[in-house]
């Protein structure tokens, strides 16, 4: 019974994680193209502009657009130079400034 019982919860996990990712690869459509021309659709359409930046080793480089009514947009940017949007929400607050996190508040 017990031997059964293993194998039943295998399988509805398999079969949960494939569902699982048949949805995400669905979803997971990234809008992609020239970094001059998605920065200028995120300037014209949202009015969002650049609040910093992150290297990700040697791969990527990440930035952060908001806007002043709290749009924001992550943009990666490979090293053949094209650019994606990885996420976008609503919401977006500053929680602490660079100066203060530099003097150790």
């Amino acid at each position: 019974m017990a031997h059964k019982f293993s194998f039943l919860w295998i399988r509805m996990a398999v079969i949960g994680a494939a569902l699982a990712l048949s949805t995400l690869s669905a979803q997971a459509q990234f809008i992609c193209g020239g970094h001059s021309d998605l920065v200028a659709g995120l300037a014209q359409a949202f009015q969002q502009k650049q609040i910093g930046y992150g290297v990700v080793g040697q791969a990527a480089i990440v930035e952060i657009y908001v806007s002043a009514s709290g749009t924001w947009t992550m943009l990666v940017t490979d090293v053949q130079g094209r650019s994606c949007i990885f996420a976008t929400g609503d919401g977006w607050e500053n929680t602490v400034s660079i100066n203060a996190t530099a003097q150790g508040i």
